[in-house]
């Protein structure tokens, strides 16, 4: 245990007409450190998550944190990118300061802006985070990625079309009580898993609603040593992280295992001391359907193939034995793709410090995050416990 996020603020995610990469990182800066009871001028270090790959204008972004305070000039700043995991990689860069004493207190600040770009070029920018030797051309940009995976999934282990809408409709259903998801509507099982105009094939079996959302948004975190944290007005700690780097061609990996995610869950829950079983709750990286299935698998929730066996036994509900993603996931609350890993870990500790409203899950007591880069390139495993 080497740190504790002791304050969070979140915007909406969604399409933030009138907002800048710049405005919404002030606006998250400024609520964290509110939120903390902490002034800018005790800040140590500030680490930034702004994947960009072109969706911003602006490329060198570390020091916009700096506008949210005159205070924070002259402050360590750097910013981090990992693909979709950019928000968790700036989270453990954080932790690490912590760690080696070279901050006490560190604000961590995950933020894009996406909307702004035309729809061409949303698909281009996200291919980047893909193997472009090999995967530049796939049809479809990464929702023909995960396309690919389901198709290739449903060889191996048969069709999972009801398992893929149960998972949507589950998570559109708990993003209902979410105040900052972007699509705040239970959108039913039946809509989820029947073909219709409003929701078309997008790539392979994935259809519009196993594919999350082109966001906009901001979330941030300040993190303290825990001698720190404890005089502080809460303290929600990091029980152990994990982050496990896998190669980046999806040739070179069976990509239906994740094993990359399933080293980083392994790691973490050694760390800990603890079983996935000991969990309260997880919030895990569904950017499209098919990505929650698989994790079900490599986090140990089912045996390999059998993920459709968590919910149809109801285990992932809000109310199951792992309640998975009741903020909504990014399916309904949306993937703003430098602050996803950064919200994750804000309504985590929501959960854990049970100020999550109608998202809370009874008793939260320990989290688990699992937020990961490209498809299961970049794999980040936190979990968290409060202790104040």
């Amino acid at each position: 245990m080497t740190g504790c996020i002791v304050g969070w603020a979140h915007t909406p995610f969604g399409r933030l007409d009138g907002q800048s990469v710049e405005s919404l990182i002030v606006q998250v800066a400024n609520g964290a450190l509110a939120d903390a009871g902490l002034g800018p001028a005790e800040v140590d270090e500030i680490v930034l998550g702004h994947f960009n790959a072109g969706f911003s204008a602006q490329d060198f972004t570390a020091s916009l944190v700096l506008q949210a305070a005159p205070e924070l000039r002259f402050k360590r700043a750097v910013r981090v990118e990992n693909a979709c995991a950019t928000g968790s990689a700036a989270v453990q860069q954080g932790l690490r300061a912590i760690a080696a004493k070279e901050a006490r207190i560190v604000l961590v600040v995950g933020v894009e802006q996406m909307t702004a770009t035309p729809g061409p070029e949303i698909g281009k920018n996200l291919l980047k985070a893909s193997y472009v030797r090999e995967e530049a051309d796939t049809e479809g940009g990464f929702a023909g990625i995960f396309g690919k995976i389901a198709g290739l999934y449903f060889q191996r282990w048969g069709d999972q079309s009801d398992a893929l809408a149960m998972i949507a409709a589950k998570n559109h259903k708990n993003g209902v009580g979410n105040p900052y998801a972007q699509l705040r509507k239970d959108l039913g099982y039946e809509f989820c898993r029947t073909v219709s105009e409003k929701n078309p094939f997008v790539a392979g079996p994935l259809k519009r609603t196993d594919c999350s959302l082109v966001s906009d948004g901001a979330a941030a975190l300040v993190l303290a040593d825990v001698e720190t944290a404890l005089r502080l007005r809460k303290a929600i700690a990091f029980r152990s992280t994990a982050h496990v780097q896998d190669f980046l061609p999806m040739s070179k990996r069976d990509i239906l295992k994740f094993e990359g995610c399933a080293e980083a869950w392994k790691r973490a829950l050694g760390s800990a001391g603890i079983a996935l079983g000991d969990l309260s709750m997880v919030e895990t990286h569904d950017c499209f359907t098919i990505a929650e299935l698989i994790e079900y698998e490599a986090m140990g929730l089912t045996a390999e193939g059998q993920g459709a066996r968590a919910l149809h036994e109801g285990w992932t509900q809000k109310d199951g034995r792992l309640p998975v993603n009741p903020s909504g996931g990014l399916k309904a609350k949306g993937h703003p793709i430098g602050a996803t890993g950064v919200s994750m870990h804000a309504l985590c500790a929501m959960q854990l410090s049970g100020t999550a409203g109608d998202i809370q899950v009874k008793d939260a007591k320990l989290a688990g995050i699992f937020n990961m880069g490209g498809a299961a390139v970049a794999n980040y495993v936190s979990i968290l416990e409060r202790i104040k």
